[in-house]
């Protein structure tokens, strides 16, 4: 005779398999974007000219982008923001 599978009935709590399961992917996920970062940051440590407004200056390449990264992001929220208060 077999067994059915049991699926958790809704809003109960997922099994401690499952659970564990999904822990672990979540680590693997960060894991691997850890590595792939810092691969990332390795490759782009050369140093670059940066233009500023009122001068110039050197930099890694990889501060370069995150700071244009981090820049964007700012950007990005209060523009988001600004549009969400005007609808």
């Amino acid at each position: 005779m077999s067994v059915p599978d049991q699926k958790p009935a809704e809003g109960k709590a997922a099994s401690p398999d499952s659970r564990k399961r999904r822990e672990r992917a979540r680590t693997a996920v960060i894991v691997g974007l850890a590595v792939v970062i810092t691969v990332f940051a390795f490759l782009n440590l050369k140093e670059v000219k940066v233009d500023w407004v009122v001068g110039s200056g050197h930099a890694p390449l990889i501060i370069v982008i995150v700071v244009s990264v981090l820049i964007g992001a700012v950007i990005s929220y209060f523009a988001d923001r600004r549009a969400a208060k005007r609808r």
